[in-house]
C-alpha cells in the first residue's frame, strides 16, 4: 500500500509540473472515499515543498449535497486530509454551493467551471465544448460506479450537461452532483485508484470482462477520448485480474 501511495504522489506531482509549465495552472478534480487518504504522501517531504501548490485549482468530480462540515462531505474529507496541510490558495478551491437544492448546486457548479474555462484556468477539449481537466481522480465502487454515476442510472446517458444531479443515489446520502461521462472522458488524464478485495469483482468487470447480461458497468465507460487512463491498484483489488501486468 505504501508503494501505491508513493506511485500516486509521484504521478500527481509530475502531472502538476507538466501542466504548470505548459499552461500555468493545474486543474484537478477529486472524488471522495478512500482516495484522499491514499493521496496523503503529497502532504509529506518532498512533495509538500516541490509541488507548486499556488497553481493548483481544486474541483470535485462528484459531491454529496450536504453541508460542507458534514461527515459525508467530500469537500470536508479533502480539506481535513489534504487541503489544510498544503499551501493551496483558498480561492482556488471550488466546492459546491451547499445551501441550495441538488439541481441548483449542479447548475451553479457548471456555471463556475464555464467561467474558469473562459479564463483558461481549465482547458477546453479540442473535439467538443467540454472542459478538459488536467487530472480527474476517481475511485471505484463495489458495484462498479465511478464519481456518482451508478449502474443503470439515467445520469449515465447525460450528454448535454457538464454537471448533473441525482436525488436517488443507491448509497446514502441520496442527493449528489456529479461530472457527466463526456466531461470525465474529455480530461487530459484520468486515474482510477482501487484498493481492497471488496473491489476485485468490479475491477475485473471494469477492465477485462463485460457482465453476464452484456451490460457495461460505469467504470468501463471511462474511456478518455484523447487523454490517458491510468489504474492504481493494490494486490487485493487486482486479485481477480487475468492480466497480472496490471498488478501494482
Amino acid at each position: 500500500m505504501d508503494e501505491l501511495k508513493t506511485d500516486l504522489a509521484d504521478y500527481i506531482a509530475e502531472l502538476s509540473d507538466v501542466s504548470v509549465k505548459e499552461r500555468g495552472f493545474f486543474a484537478i478534480a477529486l472524488s471522495g472515499g478512500s482516495l484522499i487518504g491514499l493521496m496523503g504522501k503529497l502532504c509529506e517531504v518532498p512533495y509538500n515543498k516541490t509541488v507548486d501548490w499556488s497553481k493548483w485549482y481544486i474541483f470535485w468530480a462528484d459531491e454529496r449535497v450536504v453541508a460542507r462540515n458534514h461527515a459525508d462531505s467530500n469537500y470536508k474529507l479533502a480539506k481535513d486530509g489534504l487541503l489544510s496541510k498544503v499551501p493551496i490558495v483558498p480561492s482556488h478551491v471550488h466546492s459546491i454551493n451547499d445551501s441550495v437544492s441538488a439541481e441548483e448546486a449542479a447548475d451553479n457548479y457548471e456555471f463556475v467551471i464555464r467561467q474558469l474555462v473562459k479564463t483558461h484556468v481549465v482547458s477546453v477539449s479540442e473535439i467538443n465544448d467540454c472542459p478538459k481537466f488536467d487530472l480527474i481522480l476517481l475511485g471505484l465502487g463495489a458495484d462498479g460506479h465511478i464519481a456518482s454515476l451508478f449502474p443503470n442510472h439515467p445520469a449515465l446517458d447525460e450528454r448535454e450537461e457538464w454537471v448533473t444531479f441525482i436525488t436517488d443515489s443507491p448509497k446514502p446520502p441520496p442527493e449528489r452532483i456529479t461530472f457527466t461521462l463526456p466531461v470525465i472522458n474529455s480530461a487530459s488524464n484520468v486515474a482510477v485508484v482501487v484498493t481492497g478485495e471488496g473491489k476485485a469483482d468490479a475491477l475485473h468487470l471494469a477492465i477485462e470482462e463485460v457482465g453476464p447480461d452484456g451490460s457495461l458497468i460505469p467504470a468501463r465507460m471511462v474511456q478518455p477520448t484523447m487523454g490517458k487512463l491510468v489504474w492504481f491498484l493494490d494486490k487485493q483489488a487486482a486479485s481477480k485480474l487475468k492480466n497480472s501486468d496490471l498488478n501494482s
